[in-house]
């Protein structure tokens, strides 16, 4: 079984640090494929020469489309499950045994890595956008999370099979977690070392946690509004293919998730209101946010927390341009541990 595991690591112009994650690597798999994803620099030459099967993407398209390349090629060769590595070096790849034995523990889950135990190393900002994302990615995904935004992962090639991938860049990695997650995989983290260096990373902390954001809010917009009006069943075929059409290009997924953005404030209020107003006859509605514990409590700190995010993103600013102006102030921690808990 372990034969059939592989390694699979999305690389965008990584020249520096590809080689030496390639080599880490083969110590622990026997096989490592590199996708190159339009660099203009040695990525593939690197790999190749430290060992890799390198796939060549022709042009620069993001993580996301990477990785389903990557899992397309992988299930063509007969494997039955990977493990995700980024190529610039902050995954631990003496780890991977770690993620194999876990694997074969608990074949049909997927296993994520975790830094939110070693919050002190992790940078402030960082660790702030991660609690956030955990808060919402794991009400979307019905199952706690512990950690939504690392790439260290091991994926089960039959659980991502039957995922519909639509999103691009770094969304793919969140929309894998929700859509597994409302197909009954259990996500399961895995604690692994937390490493922040002189890396280079393409991730954009405006534009890709925007993306992310606004995906979040678009999908739990339409998994609420389906659970209002069909009580005690979870409707994720219809949700997933909803998601699936709306998404179909990037010019309706653009169209569709501004529209969602515009009017969640008013919309996720809304199912607060159907739910007090229906609670006297109707005790299974919203049946993602129930799960046998108390549901008002749990709802309303949902939807205030939903309500507050505008708020969120103000004192984020404020903090920012105190900062610039020599003033150290820090409103946003508190502002998320109190409203930002884990519900789980």
């Amino acid at each position: 079984m372990v034969k059939k595991i592989c390694i699979i690591i999305p690389a965008y112009n990584a020249a520096e640090t590809v080689a030496g994650v390639v080599r880490g690597a083969l110590k622990h798999a026997g096989h490592v494929i590199v996708a190159d994803d339009g660099s203009t620099d040695d990525t593939a030459a690197r790999a190749a020469e430290a060992g890799a099967e390198v796939l060549p993407i022709g042009c620069n398209r993001g993580k996301g489309h990477a990785l389903t390349c990557l899992f397309a090629h992988a299930r063509a060769k007969g494997l039955n499950a990977v493990i995700s590595l980024d190529a610039d070096g902050q995954h631990d790849t003496g780890e991977i045994p770690a993620f194999v034995r876990a694997h074969l523990a608990h074949p049909r889950d997927i296993i994520i890595g975790s830094r939110m135990h070693e919050k002190e190393k992790i940078p402030r900002a960082r660790y702030n956008s991660m609690q956030i994302a955990r808060f919402y990615v794991s009400l979307a995904a019905d199952q706690f999370v512990e950690d939504t935004q690392c790439g260290y992962r091991l994926y089960p090639l039959d659980v991502i099979s039957g995922l519909c991938l639509k999103t691009q860049r770094y969304v793919t990695e969140t929309e894998i977690i929700m859509k597994a997650g409302g197909r009954n995989t259990r996500i399961r983290p895995l604690h692994i070392n937390t490493i922040y260096g002189a890396y280079c990373s393409h991730f954009r902390p405006v534009a890709d946690v925007a993306a992310i954001t606004v995906y979040v809010i678009s999908f739990l917009v339409v998994k609420w509004f389906l659970e209002g009006i069909v009580p005690g069943r979870r409707s994720y075929a219809f949700l997933h293919r909803a998601m699936d059409f709306f998404c179909s290009t990037r010019v309706a997924a653009c169209a569709f998730q501004l529209t969602m953005l515009a009017i969640f404030l008013p919309v996720t209020a809304s199912y607060l209101l159907c739910h007090i107003c229906t609670a006297p006859f109707t005790k299974r509605n919203f049946a993602s946010l129930r799960d046998g514990r108390t549901v008002s409590v749990k709802f309303c700190r949902v939807i205030l927390a939903t309500q507050l995010l505008p708020a969120l993103l103000c004192i984020t600013i404020l903090e920012k341009s105190c900062r610039m102006l020599g003033l150290r102030i820090r409103l946003i921690d508190g502002f998320i541990e109190k409203f930002y808990p884990c519900l789980w």
